[in-house]
C-alpha cells in the first residue's frame, strides 16, 4: 500500500497533550497532598497516572507509536520509581539529563537506517506527504542531495536535544533537593515540570525550528516541491475518508 492509499491517522489534540502530561500532573504534585489528604506516594501515583494512561490512549486512538508521548512515558517512569522507592533525589537530575540525550544519541545512530527518527520529528507523516516528497526527489534524481539535507537537519535536531539535556540537569539541580517520597519533593517535581517548558522547551523548540526550516528549504530545492505542496490537507483527506 502506497502512502497515499493508507488512512490518515486522526490528529493530536495539543491541548489534551499539554492537561494530561504537564498541567494536571503538575498541579497534583504541587497542591495534591493538601487539597486530597492523601500521602506522598498516593499523590505521585496519582500525578503519574495521567501522562501514563495518556501515552495508552493516543497509541490506541491513533494506531501509532507517538515518539514525544514514549519520551514522556519513559521520563515518567523513571521519575516515579525513584519518588516510590525513595532513592536518592539526585537521580532526578541524571534522569532528566539522560532521556533527551538518549533520544539525541539514538537519532544520530538511526540516521544511516531505514527508519531514521528524524522522521519522526521532522517529517511526520501525520502532516507531510512522504510519499510525495520522495517521488518528487526520485524523478529528480536528487537523492544524494536530500540525503545530505536529512543530514544537516538530523545534526542541528541532534543538538537540540543536547542542549535540552544540559537545560534540564541544571534546572533539577537548582529544584529538587529534598528527600524523595516527601510531600516537598513532589512539590518540587510539580515546581521542576512547570518551569521546564518555558525554561527548556523554548530554547530547544527555537534550534528544532531551525532544523524543520532547514528541511523544507531543502526539501524544495531537492524536490521542487512548494511547502504548502507537502502538507497534508486535513479537510480533503477527511472528506475523502468519509
Amino acid at each position: 500500500m502506497s502512502a497515499q492509499e493508507k488512512p490518515s491517522p486522526k490528529g493530536e489534540s495539543v491541548l489534551v497533550n499539554i492537561v494530561c502530561n504537564v498541567v494536571l500532573p503538575s498541579l497534583l504534585l504541587m497542591k495534591g497532598q493538601a487539597l486530597l489528604g492523601l500521602p506522598p506516594w498516593a499523590v505521585l501515583c496519582l500525578a503519574l497516572a495521567f501522562p501514563v494512561t495518556y501515552f495508552f490512549y493516543d497509541l490506541r486512538r491513533r494506531g501509532r507509536r507517538n515518539i514525544i508521548s514514549i519520551i514522556g512515558f519513559v521520563s515518567t517512569l523513571i521519575t516515579g520509581g525513584v519518588g516510590l522507592l525513595k532513592l536518592p533525589s539526585e537521580l532526578i537530575a541524571v534522569k532528566e539529563a539522560a532521556v533527551p540525550g538518549l533520544f539525541g544519541l539514538a537519532i544520530l545512530l538511526s540516521s544511516g537506517t531505514r527508519h531514521p527518527l528524524i522522521s519522526a520529528f521532522l517529517l511526520n507523516p501525520d502532516f507531510f506527504d512522504v510519499g510525495k516528497i520522495e517521488r518528487a526527489v526520485a524523478e529528480r534524481g536528487s537523492e544524494k542531495g536530500f540525503a545530505r539535507v536529512m543530514r544537516r537537519g538530523t545534526l542541528l535536531l541532534a543538538l537540540s536535544f543536547a542542549l535540552s539535556s544540559v537545560l534540564n540537569y541544571v534546572l533539577a539541580r537548582l529544584i529538587v533537593h529534598s528527600p524523595s517520597g516527601t510531600e516537598a519533593f513532589n512539590a518540587e517535581l510539580g515546581r521542576m515540570q512547570l518551569l521546564s517548558y518555558p525554561v527548556i522547551a523554548l530554547p530547544a523548540t527555537i534550534v528544532g525550528m531551525a532544523a524543520l526550516w532547514m528541511v523544507l528549504k531543502g526539501i524544495k530545492k531537492e524536490a521542487g516541491l512548494e511547502v504548502e505542496e507537502i502538507f497534508i490537507d486535513a479537510a480533503k483527506q477527511s472528506s475523502q475518508d468519509g
